[in-house]
């Protein structure tokens, strides 16, 4: 099967988290033996800032990394449509894709048919922005693959789709997984970028002034953080260490006992139930963790055996102390964490889903053929 994919970007994840379960999705594709193209637009802005903050490096080391995945680049204006989609089965289009594009793709589908099409929604701009979700024109597509229960809902009670399906992010256990024998570097780890101000106050109260008041060895990583949250990290003792490639996650994880994940505010308060990438990634690495409150509400996890949940900011003192001095706990956590993860949250589970999604739409398929025969 031929799989056309559109997304922001293949090559970086500086600041795109989705670019983590891209690939993953893309390998187990490959592996499963089909035919995966990725376009992604040429002026791309987590490329373009990956190049301006560390030059060409990371995009070759992207390539040794992942050999067998291949992104064509594209300008908006000359992209040839029936060049890109030429023997397409499905093609999935991302929703951080300018609004000419996508129109542009589903006014191809509706002209020359053939495949399936799907819209794929992992933000909380539906909530954030609904403004700009709804103007993107999906009339012409299968559905929407939402990457939780609330976004399906809300494009269903929109009525910005007609057929959406829960499609969880997760974690590419090729990539993401336990490494054993590193030296260790520290005690406590926080992997994520600032944002815009989404949970500035959660990161000092879940994060920086545990570190500090534990006295801990912890180092953060990440990108766009501003020169306020360097001297708030130096007054925590905590080391600044700036962009991590996400295929170097496991190997920092492995040199330190624990991280801790802190939501973003849209999704603690509007959109329950999505965890994003992180966790699915942490736990699928072997490390204990532990988070600022967000809600399970699809019972993704098994809170206090997965992962440990600190209500506030004493309750996390508190938590991390007891796992940085209680190995066996520690392990316990880690390892229960890890099974939920290969049981259930992998690349190959969310393969499977799409393919189900897939062969459910071509179960219609005669009936909407014979249906656009007798409109032509």
């Amino acid at each position: 099967m031929r799989i056309v994919m559109f997304y922001h970007s293949l090559l970086s994840d500086w600041n795109h988290g989705n670019a983590h379960f891209l690939r993953g999705i893309a390998t187990e594709l490959l592996a499963r033996g089909h035919d995966v193209r990725s376009y992604e637009p040429r002026n791309a802005w987590s490329l373009q800032n990956l190049r301006a903050e560390q030059g060409e490096g990371p995009i070759e080391q992207f390539h040794a990394v992942y050999p067998w995945l291949t992104s064509w680049q594209y300008d908006l204006e000359t992209l040839d449509l029936n060049q890109a989609l030429d023997g397409a089965d499905l093609v999935l289009v991302h929703e951080w894709n300018d609004h000419a594009l996508v129109r542009r793709i589903g006014e191809h589908r509706a002209r020359v048919g053939g495949y399936r099409l799907l819209f794929h929604d992992t933000h909380h701009r539906s909530i954030t922005d609904p403004e700009s979700m709804g103007a993107y024109d999906l009339r012409h597509y299968d559905g929407v693959l939402a990457f939780g229960e609330v976004v399906r809902d809300l494009y269903l009670a929109r009525a910005w789709a007609r057929r959406v399906w829960t499609w969880h992010e997760a974690a590419d256990t090729r990539i993401f997984r336990p490494i054993e024998g590193l030296p260790r570097r520290g005690d406590l780890v926080w992997i994520g970028n600032w944002g815009d101000d989404e949970r500035t106050a959660e990161l000092s109260e879940f994060v920086f002034n545990p570190a500090k008041l534990l006295g801990l060895k912890a180092c953060a990583y990440g990108v766009r953080y501003p020169v306020w949250a360097h001297v708030i990290l130096a007054g925590a003792g905590i080391t600044y260490a700036g962009w991590l490639p996400n295929y170097e996650v496991p190997r920092v994880f492995a040199r330190f006992k624990v991280t801790v994940h802190v939501p973003r505010r849209p999704y603690v308060h509007f959109l329950p139930g999505i965890p994003t990438i992180r966790p699915f990634e942490a736990l699928a690495c072997g490390i204990p963790l532990l988070s600022s409150p967000w809600d399970d509400t699809e019972s993704l996890f098994t809170p206090g055996k997965d992962f440990l949940v600190a209500r506030n900011g004493t309750e996390m003192q508190g938590l991390l102390k007891a796992l940085l001095q209680d190995k066996a706990m520690a392990h316990e956590l880690a390892g229960h964490g890890r099974q939920t993860i290969l049981r259930r949250h992998t690349c190959a589970h969310r393969v499977d889903e799409l393919l189900a999604i897939y062969a459910e739409l071509e179960g219609a398929w005669p009936q909407a053929r014979e249906t656009r025969c007798a409109a032509d």
